[in-house]
C-alpha cells in the first residue's frame, strides 16, 4: 500500500456535497395520488411464479401494485415507456437522485434523453424498516439482476432461470421479438422487496433476508404509459445465495388499478425533458 501523506487525515476530513440538490426537482402531488388510489378499481391481476418473470402494462394516470403473497420474496422489476423501449428505467440516475433506497414519494425516472418520471411511489408497506445497523435498506437501486453471464465467469455455472433470463424471456413473449433482441431491452432493475446495502469495511454489495411478509406491497402511480416486467427472484428472500434453485421461492402478484372518472383531476403526465440536445454545436 501506497504511504498516506502527511495530509492525509486533512484530506479526508472534507465534508461530502451532495452531487444533485433536489430542492428545485419536480414533486409529485401524494395529496392527489394516494386520494386517488383510495377509490381505484382493480382492472387487472397478474401472478408471476417463481424463478420466472412476466410483463404488464399499466396506463397513465392508473396504479400499479406488486404484493408478496404467499412468503418473503423479492422482486426485480423494468420498466419501459409501452409506446417506445428506448424510454426505460434510469437505475443511475435514480439513484442520484433519491439515494441507493427508495421508498414513498420518490420516483422512478426515465433514461436520457427523456429524463422525467416514469412512475412515483404512493405507499410502501415496508418504510418502516429504514436503515439497519449493517447498513441495509430496502428496495435499492444499486444491484442490477442476478443474471447468467457473472455467475458463468465466477463459478462456470449455467443458470436459466435467474432474473435476466425470466425479464428476457418475459419481454420476448410479451412483444413476440427474438431473445437477443428483447434482451438487448433488458436493463438495470429497481430491486423490490430486496434488503441490501454496502459493507462497512470493503465497500462491497450485500444483501440479507427481507422483510416482506405476505401482504406487504409497493404501490406506483404510472406517470407515463407503462410497459413493466417483474421477476420472481431465484433467490426467494436472498437471505443466502441467488441464481440457483436451492433457496425457497414464492410467487409475486402485480394489482393494476384504475382512478374513478375524475379522481385524477388537474395531473398531467410529464413531459420529457426540456434539453434541446444541442450539446454545445
Amino acid at each position: 500500500m501506497t504511504q498516506a501523506p502527511k495530509d492525509a487525515d486533512a484530506r479526508r476530513a472534507i465534508p461530502p456535497v451532495i452531487a444533485y440538490p433536489t430542492d428545485t426537482l419536480p414533486g409529485a402531488d401524494l395529496p392527489l395520488y394516494r386520494s386517488a388510489l383510495s377509490g381505484a378499481v382493480l382492472t387487472d391481476s397478474i401472478t408471476v411464479p417463481p424463478r420466472d418473470a412476466r410483463c404488464f402494462e399499466v396506463p397513465a394516470g392508473c396504479f400499479f401494485r406488486i404484493v408478496s403473497v404467499e412468503g418473503p420474496q423479492v422482486g426485480d422489476l423494468d420498466l419501459w415507456n409501452a409506446a417506445d423501449l428506448s424510454e426505460r428505467f434510469y437505475s443511475g440516475k435514480t439513484r442520484a437522485l433519491h439515494g441507493t433506497h427508495v421508498t414513498t414519494g420518490n420516483r422512478l425516472w426515465s433514461a436520457f434523453p427523456f429524463l422525467r418520471p416514469m412512475a412515483t411511489i404512493v405507499e410502501d408497506s415496508l418504510d418502516w424498516y429504514g436503515r439497519d445497523s449493517h447498513g441495509g435498506a430496502v428496495h435499492d437501486v444499486i444491484g442490477t439482476r442476478c443474471d447468467p453471464y457473472t455467475g458463468a465467469l465466477l463459478t462456470g455455472a449455467r443458470y436459466h432461470h435467474c432474473c435476466h433470463s425470466n425479464l428476457t424471456r418475459a419481454l420476448s413473449a410479451a412483444r413476440n421479438m427474438p431473445l437477443a433482441e428483447a434482451e438487448a431491452h433488458v436493463h438495470d432493475v429497481l430491486n423490490v422487496f430486496m434488503c441490501t446495502g454496502f459493507t462497512k469495511d470493503t465497500g462491497q454489495y450485500f444483501m440479507k433476508a427481507s422483510p416482506v411478509r405476505p401482504g406487504d406491497s409497493l404501490t406506483f402511480l404510472a406517470e407515463i404509459p407503462l410497459l413493466g416486467a417483474l421477476s420472481a427472484c431465484p433467490g426467494g428472500d436472498c437471505s443466502s445465495e441467488h441464481s440457483s434453485d436451492e433457496a425457497q421461492c414464492h410467487p409475486l402478484r402485480i394489482d393494476i388499478l384504475k382512478p374513478r372518472d375524475g379522481d385524477m383531476a388537474g395531473w398531467q403526465s410529464p413531459a420529457p425533458s426540456g434539453y434541446d440536445r444541442s450539446h454545445g454545436t
